[in-house]
């Protein structure tokens, strides 16, 4: 298969979801053999760094890449995005320590990179093709397993100690069911998990209209008040438990971690050819994976 990049630039614009800081970010077509690369034009020098498992610096609500002053925060929805669409090389231009985070899903950059179009190359895609199992596992219980398949599959199991969302399964068998069936699906989070870094400032761009937000464990009425003027949003009945927007897909929160997955394991560098097993995956577990799988590559 040949190396492709998008036809055209596209920007999209909004907020930061940690910093609440205003964002653009344009997509470039880039020559073969760039890779996707994050430019910081915000920065004295433009600092300019391929998205690769070495440059993880943090997995706190999201993936991080730090080289010296160069970092991006929740980069991951948009390398799904490309990666999923075949994207090889791209440039993306960024005025903030963070990717804007649109609608907390991948369909926005989907959507531009359908409209702009995809070109071939010249160049051969360097694929990485999975022969022998490959297994991890951390003592939290997290799995991921690498198995020989010709071609790219996922299939992701969610688990939590929550009444309102316990286990849960999808699967992706083609990456050309990513756009409908994957692109639209959020991130997501507790309310339980967000009332208290409301209060010491973080979270400063969330709202219910970039996220999945669930509402599990009951508040106060004053509680419940202080969350929703904080997020910007119409008070909500605190004894009414329940997701707090309607849901893109039944088993949306699921269908995210498989987009996380998508876009953590880009950071491989290359493409991956196999079927990707991941039960209770998250940024911290998947981006130590890929890491273990590129020093396994590059040694090879």
């Amino acid at each position: 298969m040949k190396q492709k990049t998008i036809k055209d630039s596209f920007t999209l614009q909004s907020v930061g979801l940690h910093t609440g800081l205003h964002v653009t970010a344009t997509f470039h077509p880039a020559p073969e053999n760039t890779g996707v690369c994050l430019r910081r034009v915000d920065l004295p020098g433009q600092p300019c760094h391929q998205a690769l498992a070495d440059y993880v610096s943090g997995t706190e609500r999201g993936t991080v890449l730090e080289r010296g002053k160069w970092k991006i925060s929740t980069v991951e929805h948009a390398l799904s995005a490309l990666y999923a669409m075949g994207v090889d090389n791209c440039i993306i231009d960024v005025d903030a320590p963070e990717m804007p985070i649109l609608d907390g899903s991948a369909r926005l950059f989907v959507k531009e990179i359908e409209r702009v179009g995809i070109v071939e190359q010249d160049a051969e895609q360097q694929v990485y093709i999975v022969n022998e199992p490959i297994e991890y596992v951390s003592e939290h219980g997290h799995m991921m397993r690498i198995e020989p398949c010709d071609h790219y599959e996922v299939d992701v199991t969610i688990a939590f100690q929550s009444n309102l969302l316990r286990e849960q399964h999808a699967t992706l068998n083609d990456l050309k069911q990513y756009p409908k069936e994957v692109s639209s699906a959020r991130t997501f989070c507790f309310v339980r998990e967000i009332e208290p870094l409301l209060r010491v400032g973080l979270i400063k761009g969330g709202d219910l209209k970039n996220a999945l937000v669930i509402y599990e464990t009951e508040l106060s009425q004053d509680g419940m008040d202080y969350f929703c003027d904080k997020m910007g949003q119409p008070r909500l009945d605190a004894t009414k438990l329940g997701y707090l927007s309607p849901l893109n897909y039944p088993n949306e929160p699921a269908r995210h971690k498989l987009l996380d997955v998508i876009g953590d394991l880009s950071l491989l560098g290359m493409r991956l050819q196999g079927k990707i097993i991941a039960y209770k995956p998250g940024h911290t577990f998947n981006t130590q994976c890929v890491r273990k799988l590129r020093n396994q590559v590059i040694s090879e």
